[in-house]
């Protein structure tokens, strides 16, 4: 499996054909991991993927869903439901609209305290045993819920943020997934638009979600990101390919996901693969980005119990 895998979230009826393209264009590649959510555009990923990917042998992909977080349309996620009782319904809704007889990865959005982890991955362990799940995925949680989750039910893949901004998965996910021996599908390599040319030459700031970073936080990053940017101008790279390439270097056992509805964008991600960096480089990279140097980016864990969300902890 390439190392690299496409993330479907912004795939919608509005640009299916775009969507269409770009998952073709994927699979030409040999990018064969595709990742979605059942709450992604209220469901309309997982059609236009299904879609998508109806044309080509069930063999060539590995489809992931995450399932569980509640849509409210405009108003985003409202709550979780990950009940052992609804898993079964979830997936039928899934599988129907993907078109799909079974589905390689099934993992729960989120934990519910009102539920103990070992009955909700109990649930999925169900759906592995009758074929309709290849395997069960964790995301979202703690080192301690994967280790429960594991002793249930092996754990194919953990997914989590990580990035050159968000690097808190090394102090207790990361060692605990190698301990395991499960590898680790990481999603945000590019900050939330931080880790890229234009915002490090301050041509454009993303729209950053508030609870990740304040308006203080934005001039203080930049001047980190331009140095990665420095870096990556040496290299004949981009800003965002040299931040996914140190990502992949430093942990071999990691699955990057990559997210973008453009095939031309799609391309210019899979470069990074290219890229190799010395001993000097990573090491220099790496103290750029220490923890404490970055300002803000820490996503504090949400609670939820009996499906409504309770706050961070």
């Amino acid at each position: 499996m390439k190392r690299i895998g496409l993330g479907c979230m912004g795939m919608a009826r509005r640009n299916e054909e775009q969507s269409i393209r770009t998952v073709d264009a994927a699979l030409d590649h040999g990018v064969t991991m595709f990742n979605t959510g059942e709450f992604y555009n209220g469901g309309e990923s997982e059609i236009v993927l299904g879609n998508a990917l109806r044309q080509h042998p069930r063999d060539k992909y590995f489809v992931s869903v995450k399932f569980g977080s509640l849509p409210g349309g405009p108003h985003g996620l409202y709550g979780l439901d990950v009940n052992p009782f609804n898993v079964r319904a979830h997936l039928t809704y899934s599988l129907g609209r993907l078109g799909l007889d079974y589905i390689d990865l099934y993992e729960p959005s989120r934990m519910d305290d009102a539920y103990p982890v070992e009955e909700v991955i109990g649930a999925v362990q169900e759906l592995v045993k009758e074929g309709l799940v290849r395997h069960m995925g964790m995301t979202e949680t703690t080192a301690d819920d994967l280790r429960r989750g594991n002793a249930v039910c092996p754990i194919k893949y953990f997914e989590k943020e990580y990035s050159l901004l968000s690097r808190q998965m090394e102090a207790e996910d990361l060692p605990t997934c190698r301990e395991l021996g499960i590898p680790v599908i990481a999603y945000g390599l590019l900050g939330h638009g931080l880790l890229t040319d234009s915002f490090a030459t301050g041509e454009r700031t993303p729209s950053i979600l508030p609870f990740l970073y304040k308006p203080e936080d934005i001039e203080p990053n930049r001047a980190i990101v331009s140095q990665l940017k420095e870096i990556a101008d040496g290299k004949g790279c981009s800003t965002s390919n040299l931040a996914v390439a140190w990502v992949l270097q430093k942990n071999p056992d990691m699955l990057a996901i990559v997210g973008t509805t453009h095939p031309d964008h799609l391309e210019d991600s899979l470069r990074a693969l290219d890229i190799t960096l010395t001993d000097e480089e990573m090491q220099t990279i790496g103290e750029l980005f220490a923890p404490g140097r970055v300002r803000g980016g820490v996503l504090p864990k949400m609670h939820y119990s009996g499906g409504r969300f309770i706050g961070f902890k």
